[in-house]
């Protein structure tokens, strides 16, 4: 189902997520949680490899940044 790459890039995607939480001071779960489900869905629905599953990681930083925007 998984190739070694696409676990690498779901678990380094992860790592990235986790960090720019802890720096920003935000939930480190739910940013985890939110990196982790979507490179899953991807995946599983659309048979997304490597590169679908790091665009939809950048999109997931995009929404983000734009709710934080938004936001303050």
């Amino acid at each position: 189902m998984f190739d070694s790459f696409t676990i690498i890039a779901i678990i380094a995607s992860a790592i990235f997520f986790y960090r720019g939480a802890k720096l920003d001071g935000s939930s480190t779960v739910l940013w985890v949680v939110l990196s982790v489900v979507i490179s899953l869905l991807l995946r599983a629905l659309l048979h997304a490899g490597i590169i679908g599953i790091l665009l939809g990681q950048a999109g997931l930083f995009l929404g983000i940044t734009i709710f934080r925007v938004i936001r303050e």
